[in-house]
């Protein structure tokens, strides 16, 4: 989270209130908040069992590393606090995880069963990222920029992650094309909101997506990309 004190409780209550197939561990990295996020993510760690993570303003990159390096569970899956996504979608996606049928599930706000509620601009620079990265790495996605990735943890834990602000998506996409992973997409719902109600990907951000796409998946090799890869991920996929 970034300054969400506004939208923190119902997040947090959200999250809490969501269905699960198994036990949860909750983490929330706070990226140097200016406003009361911190003081009131902190209010609520002992009712929630909720690890609260304080770390310096330097981008959600940064922030998801952190909390990867927090994580001790199976799977790992990042929650922005912006509620765009339904935290109630989560159940589903766990799924191929627990049954041994997938190693990363993407939840997908473009399949065809997924509610279609999207702006004009964002969804444009999102199919075209996304047909991108299809054509860069190899495997096809409908929505390569989702939030809701859900992984397995010695996957995602063994990556050399770089990015810094919103690259992670194109990043940790790009590494598990590298090695021989099961994709599993599945559709989930999707509220965007406007920069004027605090939306803070923006341009320049897309604009930087495509340089993330020629480095991490042309010029960052598998031994760059991974450091201790469980041998399970090492075939070729």
């Amino acid at each position: 989270m970034y300054n969400e004190a506004g939208l923190l409780d119902t997040v947090l209550d959200r999250i809490r209130d969501a269905p699960c197939p198994i036990a949860r561990e909750l983490i929330l990295v706070d990226d140097g908040s200016t406003d009361r996020s911190l003081q009131i993510a902190r209010s609520r760690a002992a009712e929630l069992d909720l690890e609260v993570v304080a770390c310096p303003h330097r981008g959600k990159g940064s922030a998801v590393r952190a909390g990867i390096r927090a994580a001790h569970g199976d799977f790992i899956c990042v929650q922005d606090a912006d509620l765009e996504y339904d935290p109630a979608d989560l159940a589903q996606l766990v799924v191929p995880l627990i049954e041994n049928s997938a190693d990363v599930v993407y939840g997908s706000r473009f399949r065809r069963e997924a509610p279609q509620v999207h702006r004009t601009f964002h969804y444009l620079v999102n199919r075209v990222l996304t047909d991108l990265s299809n054509l860069l790495s190899g495997i096809y996605l409908s929505d390569m920029e989702t939030c809701y990735k859900v992984f397995r943890a010695d996957l995602l834990k063994s990556m050399r992650l770089r990015s810094e602000r919103f690259g992670f998506e194109v990043e940790s996409t790009a590494y598990i094309a590298k090695v021989g992973v099961r994709i599993y997409e599945l559709p989930i719902s999707y509220t965007p909101r406007t920069r004027l109600a605090g939306k803070k990907i923006g341009w320049r951000d897309g604009l930087a997506a495509f340089a993330h796409l020629v480095r991490f998946n042309l010029l960052t090799t598998r031994s760059e990309a991974f450091h201790a890869l469980p041998e399970r991920y090492r075939a070729d996929g």
